[in-house]
């Protein structure tokens, strides 16, 4: 199954897949500043609870990796200024204030006890076990999950909880992934469109039809008839 990598560690800095690009084009940037990781957050070119928690860890890493200076207090308060201002990309995604709030207090936990290169090390671990935790938990969600869908020829989706709002498989979309892994034969994915800014046909529709499932776009007021008619 073709799954696309929506965010990982890659030569020194970020990858992640532009998602305003998306579906006519698939482009990864790679991100190697606070700043650019900022852009990329405010602009939806990274987009999904899950994954903006992911990219705020490592945006964070890489905004404190090259202070420079021996003041442990310094290197705190350093973190904490580059976690505020990265928290004022987005309004609402709560995974933001959750991941950088997290990282926030291992740098605090660990302040006694090491260096600063050694706290340096302590963040960029943390942000990744953000990422493997995420990982994990997609699997968990659609191993559960399929368990409740496992007779359904026929699923509606709306909106995009798919691998590319999250570091691999998604939450909603986990558990047709997973079937799909298994030999499940979905006969019809049908897609929401989901205005204004059609996350179902540009990104669930387009993720599904890499990994080789079958999906039909539909428009949102389609959705009830869709559904009445089985």
């Amino acid at each position: 199954m073709n799954r696309l990598k929506t965010i990982e560690w890659k030569d020194g800095g970020v990858r992640i897949i532009d998602q305003t690009l998306l579906p006519e084009r698939i482009l990864y940037k790679d991100i190697d500043t606070l700043d650019q990781m900022y852009e990329a957050i405010k602009v939806l070119r990274v987009r999904g609870a899950p994954a903006i928690g992911i990219a705020a860890a490592f945006g964070l890493y890489l905004g404190v990796r090259n202070f420079d200076g021996g003041d442990i207090d310094a290197f705190i308060g350093h973190v904490n200024e580059r976690a505020a201002y990265l928290a004022t990309a987005r309004p609402t995604a709560v995974n933001l204030f959750w991941a950088l709030d997290r990282m926030k207090r291992v740098a605090d936990e660990h302040r006694g006890g090491l260096g600063i290169g050694e706290l340096k090390k302590t963040l960029f671990d943390e942000a990744c076990a953000i990422l493997e935790e995420d990982k994990k938990m997609c699997r968990a969600i659609g191993e559960a999950g399929f368990e409740l869908i496992r007779d359904a020829e026929r699923i509606l989706t709306h909106c995009n909880a798919g691998g590319l709002a999250a570091s691999e498989l998604g939450t909603a979309l986990a558990p047709i992934y997973v079937g799909h892994e298994k030999g499940h034969l979905f006969k019809m994915i049908y897609a929401d469109e989901t205005r204004p800014l059609l996350q179902g046909a540009r990104i669930t529709a387009l993720e599904l039809s890499e990994a080789g499932i079958p999906v039909t776009v539909i428009c949102d007021n389609m959705a009830a008839s869709v559904m009445a008619a089985g």
